[in-house]
């Protein structure tokens, strides 16, 4: 035992004497020295290296730079004669923007494969990997692609056009400014611009108040038991045939809607041109409110007189 443990002595003092010694050559100036010349001759290789393959790719970097300048130049007057095309052509609104996006899109994409073409990129190889990406990205944007689609059936079926104003069953609405690829912009009533996915609008119910000529109005009217409802509507129709722009065909209907405990509820119906929807809509029901009710007919949700009878008798 005594000798095993002497030799594992002996045995651990022989490997620190060689690592002091392997230290201290390390440390000695003439390689430390070499060390330094070797870290820096292999850097100045890199560097050369790198400096040459630069001075190598300047020609082609001039011809790609010269070449991205005059393609972004041909790219802007293409899309200016297109544009000028089109309003000549008298395009539809709606088709132009679509349009133009897609050649646009397309005339950047075949600009960008051609720089680096120059640049000496392998064009057959990035469209494989472009086509590999294409097909990554169709799986990860789904709903992208079917805004697209949606916007295709859009152009196609016309359920409404540019400068149309349009609500859909979510409850989305404006005037149509333009339809992009992807999306559709309007600008509703109170002047904020929205814009719609044209999957959602494709896939919806849309009412489309542009596409019709004339609209009808509705109103209610309530009147007091106590009047006679063959003279509130006589004097209702003779203020329908008054006024010009309500339209006389189809024929405006007045009639009974329903008997509440309040009175009789009657209900007013009339048809206007759409431009001038808006203002009937607005003005006739208080014209003709104030017409019955200052008319000498009553109006039961007015105030009435409350009478207190006091029964106790006087006090002698």
């Amino acid at each position: 035992m005594k000798e095993d443990s002497l030799k594992v002595a002996v045995k651990d003092t022989i490997t620190l004497a060689g690592q002091k010694e392997e230290l201290i050559n390390a440390v000695k100036p003439e390689n430390v020295k070499d060390g330094i010349v070797g870290s820096v001759s292999e850097v100045s290789n890199y560097m050369e290296k790198f400096i040459a393959m630069a001075i190598d790719a300047i020609p082609a970097v001039i011809k790609a730079m010269i070449f991205l300048i005059v393609g972004l130049f041909i790219i802007r007057t293409v899309l200016k004669l297109v544009k000028n095309r089109f309003e000549k052509r008298n395009v539809d609104l709606s088709l132009r923007g679509f349009l133009y996006s897609i050649i646009k899109f397309i005339l950047y994409a075949i600009l960008a494969l051609l720089v680096a073409g120059n640049l000496g990129f392998e064009i057959t190889v990035i469209l494989g990997a472009l086509s590999g990406l294409v097909l990554a990205a169709g799986l990860a944007l789904q709903g992208s692609l079917s805004n697209f689609a949606g916007g295709v059936l859009i152009l196609l079926f016309r359920p409404f056009e540019v400068g149309d104003y349009i609500e859909n069953s979510a409850g989305t609405e404006g005037t149509v400014d333009k339809i992009d690829l992807l999306y559709t912009s309007l600008t509703n009533g109170q002047g904020i611009k929205v814009f719609s996915p044209n999957g959602t609008l494709a896939n919806s119910v849309i009412r489309n108040f542009s596409k019709i000529t004339k609209r009808r109005v509705d109103f209610m009217l309530t009147i007091s038991y106590g009047d006679n409802i063959q003279e509130v509507q006589k004097v209702i129709e003779a203020k329908l045939a008054s006024n010009s722009k309500i339209l006389q065909t189809p024929k405006p209907e007045i009639f009974v809607k329903e008997l509440t405990p309040a009175g009789v509820v009657l209900t007013v119906r009339a048809w206007a041109e759409k431009q001038n929807y808006v203002e009937i809509s607005e003005t006739l029901q208080n014209e003709i409110k104030n017409l019955v009710y200052e008319g000498g007919f009553k109006n039961p949700y007015a105030a009435a007189p409350i009478h207190i009878i006091n029964d106790t008798p006087k006090s002698e």
